[in-house]
């Protein structure tokens, strides 16, 4: 099992960037396809982006496709979320999770992910 810490949200002005970290405990990190969600007040929670395990590959949801980028240290156990070009409907909570592939992940309903953290709050102004 892994264990995923979110972090890095914050209040922004609509056109400005943040970026968000993903932080594992235990050893098998590396082995994990690793993906981005989010919920917005009243909504389901939304698959963002994802990456395979050794980050040869990532899908973004169409919503962020060409804003959004994710990428994985491996060595630092960490995922990040590169956020540009925010929007008011970007604003939600941001979680992270882990699944065996990368497919998995696309999923936000599957029992099949683990190590979901508390998430953090990204606010967007306009």
């Amino acid at each position: 099992q892994v264990q995923l810490a979110e972090s890095g949200g914050g209040l922004v002005q609509a056109g400005d960037s943040l970026r968000l970290s993903c932080a594992a405990s235990g050893r098998v990190f590396s082995s994990y396809a690793i993906a981005w969600y989010r919920q917005a007040p009243g909504k389901e929670r939304e698959w963002v982006a994802g990456i395979t395990y050794n980050g040869g590959a990532t899908r973004y949801a169409d919503s962020v496709k060409g804003r959004f980028t994710i990428s994985r240290d491996n060595a630092k156990n960490t995922v990040y979320l590169q956020m540009n070009n925010l929007k008011p409907e970007d604003a939600a909570v941001y979680y992270c999770a882990a699944a065996m592939d990368l497919r998995t992940t696309m999923d936000p309903t599957t029992s099949q992910l683990s190590g979901w953290g508390q998430g953090t709050q990204v606010t967007v102004s306009s």
